[in-house]
């Protein structure tokens, strides 16, 4: 970074805030369930899918999408502006993904995996390797009903598709360190779906047995 400017110090704070805005919480007091003690425990739109139906799913999606892309996209950066700018507009989108998994707002407990606000946070940065990482999650959901599958799939995809079209870029190797992020989020998942335990959509634990 070339400056400090007050301005860009002050977005930080604020994409951290933006970030912590606990959605999944939120909805769930709406609906007098708190999805920290229902289901996976996880306060993300993948929770409040099963837990309240697709509706509410999609909002707390959309809101948490939200959460990583309007910081990126539209938080001043203190008159900055190119290659100088890039850095903090980065700086951005990993606090609004860190408080989106340790909300400040409950006192960093909690939170979610980091999938939805992370794709905002490329969708403002690189949309192109985004949308091709979104497809990439909708049809490996659609074919397998895993969640958690998809979500590391798209991972990968966005990685790929940033290091294709953006080499030595700052924000391909940050979609690295997230990738490599969203797996770690992602480890007892990874671990429930090689023994055959994750949950589908809509369904039992492939390996129970039961129709899903």
């Amino acid at each position: 970074m070339t400056a400090m400017p007050a301005a860009a110090l002050v977005s930080c704070v604020v994409a951290l805030l933006v970030g912590s805005f606990p959605t999944a919480f939120l909805v769930g007091k709406v609906n007098g369930v708190d999805l920290r003690r229902v289901g996976s425990g996880n306060l993300g739109a993948t929770n409040v899918l099963r837990t309240l139906g697709w509706k509410w799913g999609a909002l707390v999606y959309l809101v948490d999408f939200a959460k990583g892309y309007l910081p990126v996209a539209f938080l001043p950066v203190g008159g900055l502006t190119g290659a100088d700018a890039t850095p903090w507009r980065l700086a951005f989108g990993v606090l609004a993904i860190l408080g989106h998994v340790r909300p400040v707002f409950l006192l960093g407990q909690g939170g979610g995996k980091g999938v939805a606000t992370a794709s905002g946070v490329f969708f403002a940065l690189a949309p192109d390797a985004t949308l091709a990482a979104i497809v990439a999650f909708a049809i490996v959901v659609a074919v397998t009903r895993y969640v958690s599958l998809g979500s590391l799939v798209g991972a990968v995809v966005l990685t790929a598709m940033l290091f294709l079209r953006r080499p030595g870029a700052l924000e391909t190797w940050l979609g690295l360190l997230v990738s490599v992020f969203v797996f770690w989020t992602h480890r007892e998942n990874i671990g429930r779906l090689m023994r055959g335990e994750e949950r589908r959509l809509g369904g039992a634990p492939s390996g129970t047995g039961a129709r899903s």
